[in-house]
């Protein structure tokens, strides 16, 4: 077994009564302990630091020697070209950085975050509509040559968004509707207009509630789940991979999930809307003069039919909405797992804010057309 080495030093005098330091031996971590205790002893002026009689260094051992020539002034002689590396990357690293820009007053920096938060929103909005765009050909070339369809991806996409949502969709909206009910037909019975409780419910839930319900549900569940999986491929190159051997992303990923979304989405909220007529029904059942049939046999007479057009127009939108931003925020994942769920969540924010958006504009539209 080799006996272990230790690092040494001896003082030699130099001009002006300082003396010179000489190291020896081994100048690494595991072998300068009590070298630096009896350094930090030594009270005499060191003029010199000689490393020429080291048999290593490494990054410790010349910040040990680096650190006694700052306290002292002293000058490093006799250094390797390893020593010489090693020295001048910790005295580059020892300076100060430099200070950040004074970003200025409250007025300044609120114009520059919204200058910032413009320029994003312009880029974001020139890239999701490239990315529309590219869908929209592939759309065009699958309807010409529909033998490329993806046949299983689109079915189990369609199970995915449609059918599995069907519990939650239909449970939230009963309850809903429960709650729309009751408080409405109190509010409407204080003016002595209690009948008019099945108009409220009917024709709110099937312009309304039903499509936009149906819509932040879907967001959620299944505008999540297509940027989480989306930028997990994108982790783990299976987008680029695909790329390579010649498949179309957009066409074997992308399409199968727009379609569900935009194809899916009337059924739901059709669904939607009827479960929060039905619940409606439940409580006018229980708290109003009314039976569970007859509340149901009313609403045919005082929805009218321009409010299922409603739902049914307005519902293939929100769908292409989801569907697009949650696929758009999946494939710009560069970075690592940390950035799918931030992708995941902005995806549900945007798909969220831009199916109410869409819900004011078709409320002014169909305002206009008529049918309000």
């Amino acid at each position: 077994m080799s006996m272990r080495e230790w690092a040494d030093f001896s003082t030699e005098e130099a001009e002006g009564g300082a003396v010179r330091i000489v190291f020896s031996g081994p100048l690494v971590v595991s072998s300068i302990g009590v070298v630096d205790r009896r350094l930090r002893a030594c009270e005499d002026r060191v003029a010199e630091v000689d490393l020429s009689q080291i048999s290593d260094i490494d990054t410790v051992g010349a910040w040990m020697a680096l650190r006694v020539a700052r306290e002292h002034k002293a000058r490093i002689v006799g250094t390797d070209d390893r020593a010489k590396r090693l020295i001048a990357a910790l005295a580059d690293s020892d300076r100060p950085h430099p200070e950040a820009p004074d970003e200025g007053g409250l007025v300044k920096r609120s114009l520059a975050y919204t200058g910032e938060f413009v320029e994003a929103t312009g880029k974001g909005t020139v890239s999701i509509i490239g990315f529309l765009g590219s869908v929209l050909v592939t759309a065009g070339q699958t309807i010409r040559h529909p033998s490329r369809l993806r046949g299983k991806a689109v079915i189990r996409q369609f199970e995915l968004v449609g059918v599995t949502a069907l519990p939650i969709i239909g449970l939230m909206c009963f309850l809903v509707g429960i709650v729309i009910t009751q408080l409405g037909s109190e509010q409407l019975r204080d003016y002595g207009l209690d009948g008019f409780t099945v108009n409220l419910t009917g024709r709110i839930s099937m312009r309304e509630l039903g499509p936009l319900m149906a819509a932040i549900m879907v967001a959620g569940r299944s505008g999540s789940s297509f940027a989480a999986q989306l930028g997990t491929m994108k982790l783990t190159e299976e987008v680029d991979a695909m790329r390579t051997i010649g498949v179309s992303p957009i066409e074997a990923l992308i399409l199968p999930r727009v379609m569900a979304g935009v194809l899916l989405m009337p059924l739901l909220g059709f669904f939607a809307a009827s479960m929060s007529i039905i619940g409606g029904a439940f409580i006018a059942s229980l708290t109003l003069n009314s039976t569970f049939l007859g509340f149901l046999g009313d609403i045919k007479d005082v929805v009218p039919t321009k409010d299922l057009w409603v739902c049914l127009i307005k519902a293939p939108f929100f769908g292409l909405v989801i569907a697009l931003t949650g696929c758009f925020q999946g494939l710009q994942v560069k970075a690592d797992s940390e950035e799918v769920g931030l992708r995941t969540t902005m995806a549900v924010v945007q798909a969220i804010f831009m199916v109410i958006v869409m819900d004011a504009f078709f409320a002014v539209f169909f305002s206009k057309v008529g049918w309000g």
